[in-house]
């Protein structure tokens, strides 16, 4: 990669990010030293770009909140290419989130020139998938995951077992897990104080807590 594109890579990155990340680590993405990293720090610097250091836990360079860059502009292969992958992940229930998958998905589409939406329609035409689709789960159930997931936030959920038994449970989502097969949520069940997995097409409800149970 020459400096250039790499300068330019850099930037995009850390607009991305917008969260601390160490030289090490960028100098690991990029594939140079941590010496070479400092050097495209300080020539961004240069070019009036707002790169400061964040200090603790987390910390790292970052671009300075208030700084933004003119829309994105894709192109009509690049924008194929993430319509076919949310396409796929859509049909095949890849991830629980779709109706926040087909809205970026949308403005995706929307970003393109009348021409581009054309070559970008041609395009999917020639694609096609085949695989074993996720276990289907309740839309309103999807929504709330979704929500306690992002905002970090308790979940009340009616979960029913392998043997149909319905219980209530307030979990505290971890981690999303994704196979061929079924979505599960690896939480903590916060009445009993363990570390479980819940199946997304076994809960029958969920609504999202604003406060924690003591």
């Amino acid at each position: 990669m020459q400096r250039t594109e790499r300068l330019f890579a850099l930037a995009e990155y850390l607009r991305g990010r917008r969260t601390g990340v160490t030289a090490e680590a960028l100098a690991e993405r990029f594939g140079v030293t941590i010496r070479t990293i400092y050097r495209d720090l300080d020539a961004l610097r240069a070019a009036a770009m707002p790169v400061a250091a964040e200090r603790g836990r987390g910390g790292g360079y970052a671009l300075d909140r208030s700084y933004s860059l003119p829309p994105v502009n894709f192109t009509a292969r690049e924008a194929a290419l993430l319509v076919a992958l949310g396409r796929f992940a859509i049909d095949t229930r890849l991830l629980p989130f779709t109706d926040t998958l087909q809205s970026a998905l949308d403005k995706v589409r929307s970003a393109l020139s009348t021409s581009a939406q054309r070559d970008l329609l041609a395009r999917l035409s020639e694609l096609s998938f085949s695989g074993v689709p996720g276990l289907p789960s309740n839309k309103d159930v999807r929504a709330a995951v979704e929500r306690a997931w992002f905002e970090q936030q308790p979940l009340r959920i009616v979960y029913v077992d392998g043997n149909y038994i319905q219980t209530t449970r307030e979990i505290r989502i971890q981690s999303i897990l994704m196979d061929r097969h079924e979505t599960r949520l690896d939480a903590i069940d916060l009445n009993r104080g363990e570390r479980r997995h819940f199946r997304l097409d076994r809960i029958a409800q969920a609504e999202v807590m604003r406060i924690a149970p003591r």
